[in-house]
């Protein structure tokens, strides 16, 4: 039996080989092919994942992310604390953009009196926030 052998330069040789020890190269071959196909589907290389010279490349800075992430964690618990109209206020003025003169004119209340509450409000975050 012949057996071909492809070295790293690309130069092929082929030899002549007992038909037992052919067997043996040709199962040992199959095997090798298995193994190799069985750990590689199961993983990525982190070749693969490179796209344009730039593996994992982020626009963003992860640990400003993740403070982001906490200082709005901590901004969602502070406003449980808050009355359901208090929310309501804070989600107008500062989440919708709502100018404070319209909120007091659909209350039907002076400007001062949306300013006065923001205060409170205000107070309030800063307890829970410090």
């Amino acid at each position: 039996m012949k057996v071909r052998y492809e070295f790293v330069n690309g130069e092929i040789s082929e030899i002549e080989v007992d038909d037992n020890l052919g067997e043996l190269l040709v199962d040992f071959d199959r095997r090798e092919y298995n193994n190799d196909h069985k750990e590689t589907r199961r993983h990525i290389s982190l070749d693969g994942m490179e796209y344009e010279g730039e593996a994992f490349l982020s626009s963003e800075n992860t640990e400003e992310q993740v403070l982001k992430r906490a200082d709005m964690a901590c901004l969602l618990r502070a406003m449980e604390a808050l009355t359901p109209a208090q929310r309501e206020l804070v989600r107008r003025v500062y989440f919708e953009r709502e100018s404070i003169a319209a909120v007091a004119r659909s209350e039907g209340v002076n400007e001062s009196s949306i300013r006065e509450r923001l205060r409170w409000i205000y107070k309030k975050l800063k307890k829970f926030l410090e």
